[in-house]
């Protein structure tokens, strides 16, 4: 990166991906005596091969290189177990700094401190925290554009965790919108908002129309947001789970193929990974694997 480029920014989930953390299998996964019984602690589909994951890892990694984004790997850390894989989570970025958040998921407490420390190192702004009895998840924010931010209030965010997050982005957010999100499979499950809303441009959005608030759809319509439907029998194999990597330019996880297509076929070029490994075990597609630094807004 030029010395004169800027090391964090962008309050947008389109624009071009220039600086993004990622962690790899082989950091976040404990020794395989523990992970033997962590997964089901967790939640986990199954247990997840570390062999096949780090080889996706290293294929997904190199897919966000070409595409044009400088990758940087969160190392280890005593205090994370094998969530810390989905690295969004554990931090909201701002045009001046991240937002550690404070996990809903208790076995996640550590990771928005680990991610501080390395954060501090790479000479990233912390702009505060949530704290006390305020949750928030990254999972659950998406920047409708650079002024106007989506929450998502359910089992991992709750009401006292957005009114602190009002209070650190302060006029850089005039416009904070509220999504109360479904009980769906209950407080066990990884439902955030970005399950079923993913941003491809500024004027066109992935989601799962079933489980959108009406006020909120409405919202995004009145928006002028062009809306692409994901189907039933897609959702659950995170087919509303998708990264963009720049305007109508974007990631996904394999065995969607309907929901690639209608991408498509409204314009937007569609790069696919595997991760049977890395993504199906846990539930976690790439938005979940990847925090972004820094984007061009």
């Amino acid at each position: 990166m030029d010395s004169g480029a800027p090391a964090i920014g962008g309050q947008t989930e389109v624009g071009p991906l220039k600086r993004v953390f990622l962690k790899r299998p082989r950091e976040a996964f404990p020794p395989e005596e523990v992970l033997s019984s962590q997964w089901k602690e967790l939640d986990y589909r199954r247990k997840p091969d570390l062999s096949r994951a780090s080889d996706e890892h290293d294929a997904l990694v190199a897919l966000l290189e070409r595409l044009g984004a400088r990758v940087h790997l969160l190392p280890s850390h005593p205090d994370t177990g094998m969530d810390s894989l989905y690295v969004r989570d554990a931090s909201v970025l701002t045009d001046d700094g991240v937002i550690l958040c404070n996990m809903g998921k208790r076995a996640r407490s550590g990771e928005p401190g680990a991610q501080e420390e390395t954060f501090l190192r790479e000479g990233i702004p912390i702009l505060g925290r949530i704290a006390g009895g305020g949750r928030l998840e990254g999972g659950d924010l998406v920047w409708l554009d650079p002024g106007t931010v989506a929450v998502g209030r359910g089992y991992r965010t709750n009401d006292e965790g957005i009114r602190q997050l009002r209070g650190l982005l302060g006029t850089r957010a005039p416009q904070v919108v509220v999504v109360p999100l479904p009980h769906w499979k209950g407080p066990s499950d990884v439902f955030h908002l970005m399950s079923i809303l993913s941003p491809i441009d500024a004027d066109l959005a992935l989601v799962y129309s079933p489980l959108l608030p009406v006020p909120f759809r409405e919202l995004l319509l009145s928006r002028g947001i062009a809306l692409v439907e994901v189907p039933e029998a897609e959702l659950d194999t995170m087919g509303c789970n998708v990264l963009a990597v720049a305007p109508r330019v974007c990631v996904m996880l394999e065995g969607n193929p309907e929901t690639r297509r209608r991408l498509e076929r409204s314009g937007v070029e569609v790069h696919t990974y595997r991760g049977e490994e890395i993504s199906v075990p846990g539930d976690g597609g790439p938005t979940c694997l990847t925090r972004p630094v820094l984007r061009e807004g």
